[in-house]
């Protein structure tokens, strides 16, 4: 029997993969430009910065999450398959 999915069909928890990641990259930028002026002794920037650093954590538990629930969904799929 053939899988009736289509190749380029986006998995469930292929968005919040793809968020993810963004979240994540936006968060490593912000984390080079708070760290940029401790290492050229410039004056640092102001402490919402640091914040906006912890949106690497938050990147990678979105994409972790969408993991997650890519693999909760192949195995509903490899359940409804073995019956």
């Amino acid at each position: 029997m053939r899988d009736k999915t289509q190749t380029n069909s986006a998995a469930p928890g292929d968005r919040l993969i793809r968020a993810g990641a963004i979240v994540f990259f936006a968060g490593a930028v912000a984390t080079l430009v708070t760290m940029a002026p401790l290492f050229l002794g410039t004056t640092p920037f102001p402490t919402y910065m640091f914040g906006l650093s912890m949106l690497m954590g938050v990147g990678f538990l979105l994409a972790g999450a969408g993991v997650l629930r890519s693999i909760a969904a192949g195995r509903r799929q490899a359940r409804g398959a073995s019956r």
